[in-house]
């Protein structure tokens, strides 16, 4: 039963850290560059075409920290080690591009 609370708890971080990022990757975008992503894919490929796109997600995982904090202050240490994950499966695709 409690080997089951820990997978669940290892996913709901894994799914929030990959939300962090994307959301931080997001606000990266709109509040502090030029790019307009309204334009949803195409605008991912002009970024991916200037060799920003592994830096937007990189930067964009600054806000897990955020996350990885909240979820040690809570002692959700499952939660965090999802986050840890999510983070370094970002790094990795980041690696890829």
């Amino acid at each position: 039963m409690n080997n089951s609370r820990n997978k669940k708890d290892l996913l709901i971080g894994f799914i929030i850290g990959l939300m962090a990022s994307l959301l931080g990757s997001f606000l990266f975008l709109t509040l502090l560059t030029d790019f307009d992503i309204s334009n949803g894919m195409e605008s991912i490929r002009i970024i991916k075409n200037y060799g920003y796109l592994g830096k937007v997600i990189t930067l964009g995982s600054i806000l897990s920290l955020v996350a990885f904090g909240v979820f040690l202050k809570q002692n959700k240490e499952f939660r965090a080690r999802g986050v840890v994950l999510a983070v370094i499966i970002l790094a990795l695709l980041t690696l890829l591009i």
